[in-house]
């Protein structure tokens, strides 16, 4: 196989970095201002998501491209970083060399960000016909569908048949099931109403179904009970320790119940796993296919490859089953990192990862909200604001903070929301 062209040969340490997610982008940007390193980034896409607010392109609150920001302008006037769309196929340790549908690459270090992907725990009927929600493109797809169903319920007859295709079940409690199920009620409270006249929205129904016994299974029990009382006064209809067994794509099979939902959209937010990849060995992955590391990062086995954020797996004191999978978990071990490839350079002392947890926050509607930190824990109006803050800032570009801010001030002032479009994919034949 030939090298990845154009990535020139180098004297310095190359760090190669899989996965620009906040892991692998904090890597790069905190370390573009050492001198002894080439970087090379890879990346299924040319731009970092901001996966957290993911559902508000699903529910038509934000355009995808304010929630992304394009690598390349990360890197603009830096001769030592190097970035290019692949697929990693399989790692060879022994060679220090990776192999990508786009060629080969030695590298002296390898850091592993590949995140986590959608966990359908093996059904292939729900894998096949539910709308996962781990990238921009799944989220405008399923804004699609959901608008596209709409349409089709103002030329449908049948009641049953309509009230299937105004309905949405959400399916896991953690912090996007939560959100989406939050956003979907307020679209039916304040949004799809205008929209559609014709429709009688007494019909749709919005179910969170979760196989737990509480929802945001990470935060207090404050916290849950309140988000959960919360989804119910916006109408939704919350089922705790409900297992979803199967669905068609317009029948939701519920274990231990003979009854079933009917809906066309079923989203899937129950459950994330890593990619393994050919060269790892089994024993070197833990649940849910993430790497297992030491405290440096390191993979243990290996001299010289790292994995961070969703794709590790660290067992310390304070956390015997791992680090939560959060961003800034994540951005902490990056940050880590960086800190230590530049401390072996020059021979010092390396640290080991210790996470600091800065809380947790998640919002559930206009004026709702939940929020864990270290020293207090609150709901309410000021929870929300927290939360509307900490996300505006956590974006990547300031174009990316000012239009996500105009659009919430917008939507805010006029209880509407702008970007409701229904955008279908044209496929075009050779010519």
């Amino acid at each position: 196989m030939k090298s990845i062209s154009n990535i020139p040969g180098t004297s310095k340490k190359r760090v190669v970095i899989v996965g620009a997610g906040f892991a692998g982008l904090k890597v790069v940007r905190n370390l573009i201002s050492s001198n002894d390193f080439q970087i090379v980034l890879l990346d299924k896409n040319n731009y970092h998501q901001f996966q957290p607010l993911f559902y508000q392109v699903a529910t038509a609150g934000l355009e995808p491209s304010a929630i992304s920001f394009p690598l390349r302008k990360v890197m603009q006037g830096e001769s030592r970083v190097h970035f290019r769309i692949a697929d990693v196929e399989e790692v060879v340790p022994r060679e220090n060399m990776l192999y990508t549908n786009i060629g080969k690459l030695r590298y002296d270090y390898l850091i592993m960000s590949t995140g986590v992907d959608t966990n359908y725990f093996g059904n292939k009927n729900i894998e096949e016909n539910a709308v996962p929600m781990k990238s921009v493109s799944e989220a405008i797809f399923l804004r699609n569908k959901i608008i596209r169903n709409y349409e089709r319920a103002l030329d449908e007859t049948e009641p049953d048949e309509v009230k299937a295709l105004m309905n949405v079940v959400v399916v896991g409690g953690g912090p996007t099931g939560v959100e989406l199920s939050g956003a979907l009620a307020e679209m039916r409270r304040f949004i799809l109403p205008k929209d559609y006249p014709e429709l009688d929205f007494d019909l749709m129904k919005v179910y969170l179904l979760e196989a737990g016994d509480q929802l945001l299974g990470g935060m207090s029990d404050s916290a849950s009970n309140k988000a959960r009382d919360y989804l119910k006064s916006l109408g939704v209809d919350v089922r705790l320790n409900t297992m979803v067994e199967d669905f068609d794509g317009f029948s939701v099979k519920l274990k231990d119940s003979e009854s079933e939902l009917k809906t066309y959209t079923l989203i899937w937010a129950a459950g994330v796993s890593g990619k393994q990849i050919s060269g790892f060995l089994e024993q070197d992955y833990m649940r849910g296919n993430r790497l297992i590391v030491d405290k440096y990062n390191l993979v243990k086995g290996y001299n010289n490859i790292y994995a961070l954020g969703d794709a590790c797996y660290m067992e310390t004191d304070d956390y015997p089953k791992g680090h939560p999978q959060v961003a800034q978990v994540a951005i902490q071990q990056a940050q880590n990192l960086v800190r230590n490839l530049k401390k072996s350079i020059k021979g010092r002392q390396l640290k080991e990862f210790s996470y600091l947890d800065k809380g947790s926050l998640a919002t559930i509607g206009r004026h709702l909200a939940v929020a864990d930190l270290p020293f207090i824990k609150f709901q309410g109006f000021l929870a929300w604001i927290l939360w509307l803050l900490v996300h505006l800032f956590s974006i990547v570009g300031v174009k990316n903070k000012l239009v996500i801010f105009l659009n919430w001030a917008w939507n805010y002032l006029t209880y509407d929301q702008s970007l409701r479009l229904l955008i279908i994919h044209k496929t075009f034949g050779k010519k």
